[in-house]
């Protein structure tokens, strides 16, 4: 019986999926040549592929430009006063709106930056935030 148990395995886990496994390898291969991912540790290739998941929110506040803004302004401290009370997934929801992505590439929190700016619009209670995702720009009307 355990003969026959490993035999099963080995054909469920390996050889039923032998061919699909070595076209997927040689497709990724052709595009990702192996010798250029063999310099990474896995973590650190985890890490550029999918991105960070786990974030640092005040160390976001603190790498933030202003344009049109002063950090002290009322509408910026009211901005972050509400950002730090919302959950987490609401927090990852907004990196989504400024930068296309609920998660940072590369190297980290630490050197992700973004603008606040403001759209200077005639009647800014009339208009709502917007994004740039290209230029990782939050428009904020005062």
């Amino acid at each position: 019986r355990k003969e026959y148990v490993d035999l099963y395995v080995n054909y469920v886990f390996n050889k039923s999926v032998q061919k699909p496994f070595e076209d997927f390898m040689q497709g990724f291969l052709r595009g990702c040549p192996a010798r250029s991912w063999k310099m990474f540790f896995p973590e650190e290739l985890q890490v550029l592929l999918q991105g960070y998941t786990t974030f640092d929110w005040h160390l976001l506040e603190k790498n933030v430009i202003y344009s049109e803004y002063e950090k002290l302004d009322q509408t910026i401290r009211n901005f972050w006063a509400v950002f730090h009370k919302l959950p987490e997934d609401k927090k990852r929801m907004f990196l989504a709106f400024l930068s296309g992505s609920d998660r940072i590439m590369g190297y980290g929190l630490r050197y992700f930056r973004f603008c606040i700016a403001d759209p200077q619009v005639e009647n800014p209670n009339e208009s709502s935030p917007y994004a740039s995702t290209c230029t990782l720009t939050l428009f904020l009307p005062r």
